[in-house]
This record gives structure tokens, sequence and C-alpha cells, in this order.
């Protein structure tokens, strides 16, 4: 029983999300250069940029795409190595990306997708049971999705507000370690983005899970309120505060930054 508790401590010790001296690139020309960021439990951080900034470089380099090379540098998940992993074990390690703009499957349907993205990563037992029902149910009516939405096919004619909360929902029930949100206030009204902001927070506050939310603007943060914000420019972040610091860009810009 002790040592159950000692290792749960020591869990809780060591960082969700580390990335140390990040150097990574795509057909031989680096993007990130050097980047170091630590997410620990039940913390949401935030990555504002410009656009080719290297936001979504670093999205890319966490999940596995293929089309990206580390040059340099380590990314681990709860003290464990990524690197090593194909992207499909670390969707199975516990790291969930929401992607800026999600592929339409004409033919499967919503409901089926979720059962069988559940069943492969929490079990198949967990996915034909009542308690996923239950939070199938609470997990829409959060996000004001009617029912009649698990019937259609996924992301085929979803305005862009759909599919953003498809993704929060998918987030919501598979329950992830890590979930990277890669522009997710984009296509979303001011209710809408509440309503997402809410999803995000019930998913990681208080949990043993962390977020990393890419973004241009500071609509989304506003109801968040991320732990920490850090700014990328030019593949180097050259800024690290708390929200005040994207509520400042947004007066500012990032020239400002550039000059420091």
């Amino acid at each position: 029983m002790l040592g159950r508790i000692l290792g749960n401590i020591m869990d809780s010790q060591v960082p969700l999300l580390e990335i140390t001296n990040l150097h990574a690139g795509i057909d031989g020309v680096e993007i990130l250069k050097g980047i170091d960021l630590t997410i620990k439990q039940g913390e949401i951080h935030a990555i504002m940029g410009r656009n080719g900034s290297g936001k979504t470089t670093t999205a890319n380099v966490v999940m596995g795409h293929p089309d990206y090379e580390v040059v340099s540098g380590k990314v681990s998940l709860s003290g464990n190595d990524l690197l090593d992993l194909e992207p499909w074990e670390r969707a199975r390690s516990g790291v969930f990306l929401s992607f800026q703009y999600p592929q339409s499957v004409p033919g499967l349907q919503v409901g089926n997708f979720l059962r069988k993205s559940v069943s492969s990563i929490l079990g198949e037992e967990f996915a034909k049971g009542s308690e996923f029902r239950d939070k199938l149910r609470s997990s829409i009516e959060e996000l004001g999705i009617p029912r009649s939405f698990l019937s259609r096919y996924v992301n085929d004619g979803f305005s862009g507000g759909e599919k953003k909360r498809f993704e929060i929902l998918q987030l919501m029930l598979l329950r992830p370690k890590l979930a990277i949100l890669d522009e997710t206030d984009s296509g979303l009204d001011i209710d809408g983005i509440k309503t997402v902001a809410a999803g995000i927070k019930s998913s990681i506050k208080g949990t043993t899970s962390g977020a990393l939310i890419i973004t241009h603007y500071s609509r989304i943060l506003e109801h968040v309120k991320p732990d920490k914000v850090h700014v990328l420019i030019g593949g180097e972040i050259v800024a690290t505060g708390g929200y005040e610091l994207a509520t400042e860009l947004e007066e500012k810009g990032y020239d400002w930054l550039k000059n420091k």
C-alpha cells in the first residue's frame, strides 16, 4: 500500500510532457531551433505565434508525423521517450492531436467511429459498457451536440464549428494523457468558443492529463485561462508568461518581442 502511494507521488512529480532543446524541420529546412517546454499534470499551456513560426511543426513532431525530421533534442511523455515510437504507438501511449483541418470520412458514422476509437485506446469492454454510454450522453449535452449527430458521417458536410465540437467530443471520451489542440478555435463563433473552452477545461483541470493549445489569437484563451503562454518566433520560444501575456500580444502584436 505504501509503495503504491509513493509511486503515485513520484508519478505526479514527473513532468507530463517534457521537450528539451528540440531541433526539427522538414525537407532539410530547420524550423524548430532548440525549444524547451514542460507541462505538468492538470496544466493547460498555449503556444502563440504568427504563421510559419513553428507552432504546427511542434504539434506534428510530438505526434510523430513522418514528414518531419528531429535533428536533436528530447521529447518525453511521463518520463518515457516519445521519439522512438510510431504515431500509432504515441496515440496508444496517450497523445491526442486535434487537427486544424480534419478530414471527412463518408460512410463512417460518428457513433461507430467514437466507439471504435474508444475501444482501441481504452479497451473493448469499456466501449461496450454503460460508463461509456453515460459519458457520451453527458458530453454531447455539454457541447450542445444533438443526438442525431451520431448518425452522420465523420466530418462529412460538417460546418467549421461542428468539426471543432467533434474534436473536443473525442477528447472528452478518449481521456488522453496529453491533448494537442491545433487552432481549435478556428471556425467558431463566440458561443462555440465558450462551449469548446469549457470542454477543454473539464477534460484537463483537476486531472492527471494536460493540454497544449496552438493558436494565433487570445479569444479562446480568455475562456480557458491557460497556466502558461509561450510565444514562438522563428522556431524559438522568445517569451513565456501567464494569460496576461496573451492579452498583451493582442494589444501589441509580436514585433516588440522580436526586439527584446
